[in-house]
């Protein structure tokens, strides 16, 4: 069976490097590598020291020049690290080269980021998901250096210079396990196109039940998931980790005027996604696309937080969701209550269309419900109705889908105000009295 060596988990402390190849980029190398380091750290790897190096020309072999590559492993050594972790991508040849000079296992940022997501994937979608970008990261890396590769295979047709010895030993089995690669990457694809079809039937009935969708969206670690339990009330994990959340959850609300509004969680995204497990997690991305409106999370308190910003715009119109109505919530607000120009500088960044709140103190949250059940008026009427009491479907249908204002009794007929969804008031029209005024009762 094929096997894939689980580096992150061999080692203990790493050596970051971030390699940028135009002085312009200087700044943004360096948050990218901070923002490396609390990915390490997700994995539990200790971080003994980094470096920020700019390359005019990029090496075919090393990604730095060989000289540099010679200093920066002296570096990590020194420091008694056991792991070089790079910010780049690198190739697989780039990596073994590095493996090769160094003796010390190199990861790049794809690798950290598909260990944090095999980490936290729960479901059977996503746990798919995670081991197809896996198999397929792995698939061209190869190499006589995990150690079942070493085992000689045993020669068929007796000992007169058939079989796998004569090709040398191991040389077989690399073949064989590339092969198991790519057959259980085929599985997984049928397994993950058969949950994806299954998530389209759940989709298409939501659809035809006409009740509108919210995708919450974001930059990992922004909020999403408090966000969802402090208006639904539920209990979705919620932590202050990087991608606490793979799996999408979908809780139904009520908003005051008694619509009900589907909200779904989203995966976190984070700059630099590798573009791999954007393709491996477009079916769980996909209710970002199919959703009526976005809200796109945001923390208020983060030095970058244009850049977190922009990145999940610029995801989010590769999946085809770039033009959808967006809901701009500024989340932890408390966290700069003692710095008005920022609250000022961030309302003016986005013309004063974004909400500010704090879903640790729950500042902002009924302002924030109340601009969605704004967004949602034109899908709901008041109707004042007069139904037979032989029709209690009816009257159940308003207590599950729509809000009841006011109920009285009158001879057989059920006296009710009540706020109806569009998609339901063709069964009450006949039941309607225009003329009849009723005061919602406490």
């Amino acid at each position: 069976m094929f096997d894939v060596r689980e580096k992150p988990q061999l080692v203990e402390r790493a050596f970051l490097i971030g390699v940028y190849f135009d002085r312009a980029e200087a700044d943004d190398a360096q948050s990218l590598l901070e923002e490396l380091e609390e990915l390490v750290g997700t994995l539990g790897i200790g971080v003994v020291g980094r470096a920020c190096v700019f390359v005019r020309d990029r090496n075919f072999k090393y990604l730095t020049g060989t000289g540099k590559c010679t200093e920066l492993i002296a570096e990590a050594k020194s420091l008694d690290s056991d792991c070089i972790v790079f910010d780049n991508e690198l190739a697989p040849m780039q990596q073994r080269a590095w493996e090769g000079e160094g003796k010390l296992t190199v990861i790049d940022r794809e690798e950290v980021i598909l260990d944090i997501f095999r980490m936290r994937a729960h479901t059977r979608e996503a746990s798919l998901q995670v081991e197809l970008a896996r198999m397929q990261y792995s698939l061209p890396r190869l190499t006589r250096m995990w150690s079942h590769l070493d085992r000689q295979r045993g020669a068929s047709g007796g000992g007169k210079g058939g079989g796998g010895a004569a090709r040398g030993e191991g040389e077989q089995q690399i073949e064989v396990d590339r092969r198991l690669a790519r057959g259980r990457i085929g599985r997984l694809k049928r397994e993950l196109l058969a949950v994806r079809q299954n998530r389209e039937t759940q989709r298409k009935q939501r659809t035809d039940l006409g009740i509108p969708h919210a995708a919450i969206v974001g930059y990992t670690n922004a909020g999403k998931s408090s966000l969802l339990n402090k208006l639904s009330g539920s209990d979705v994990l919620a932590e202050d980790k990087l991608f606490a959340t793979l799996d999408p959850t979908t809780r139904r609300i009520q908003m005051p005027d008694g619509q009900p509004l589907l909200l779904t969680d989203t995966v976190g995204f984070v700059r630099n996604l590798p573009h791999r497990l954007v393709e491996a997690f477009k079916a769980t991305l996909e209710e970002s696309v199919l959703a009526d409106f976005l809200i796109h999370v945001l923390d208020a308190s983060a030095p970058r937080v244009y850049d977190f910003y922009q990145t999940t715009v610029d995801v989010l119109a590769e999946l085809g969701a770039g033009d959808k109505q967006t809901v701009v919530v500024l989340n932890k607000i408390d966290l700069i209550a003692d710095d008005p120009d920022r609250i000022h500088e961030l309302k003016k960044h986005f013309d004063g269309n974004a909400v500010l709140v704090s879903m640790h103190t729950g500042e902002g949250v009924d302002g924030l419900i109340a601009h969605l059940n704004d967004l949602l008026i034109d899908r709901v009427a008041r109707m004042n109705l007069r139904i037979p009491q032989a029709r209690p479907d009816l009257v159940a249908l308003l207590h599950r889908e729509g809000k009841i204002l006011s109920e009285d009794y009158e001879g057989n007929d059920i006296l009710i105000t009540a706020i109806v969804p569009n998609t339901y008031r063709h069964q009450y029209v006949e039941f309607e009295e225009v003329s009849r005024s009723a005061s919602p009762k406490p």
